[in-house]
């Protein structure tokens, strides 16, 4: 679910086929935005996603 690849967000880990770090997503909830906040504005994200960014 989660990949790094060289020249994609400098190397930062990403969601696999996408371009959105994980970091961003760890961001977005410390912020204080809701799993589902965070795919309405991503919608190539799934719940699943936001909590495999929190598991790491």
């Amino acid at each position: 679910m989660i990949e790094t690849r060289a020249g994609v967000r400098s190397g930062k880990p990403c969601f696999i086929g996408t371009r959105i770090a994980v970091d961003d997503v760890l961001d977005y909830l410390a912020a204080g935005m809701t799993p589902s906040e965070i795919v309405g504005d991503f919608p190539e994200l799934s719940e699943e996603h936001v909590l495999a960014a929190v598991a790491g």
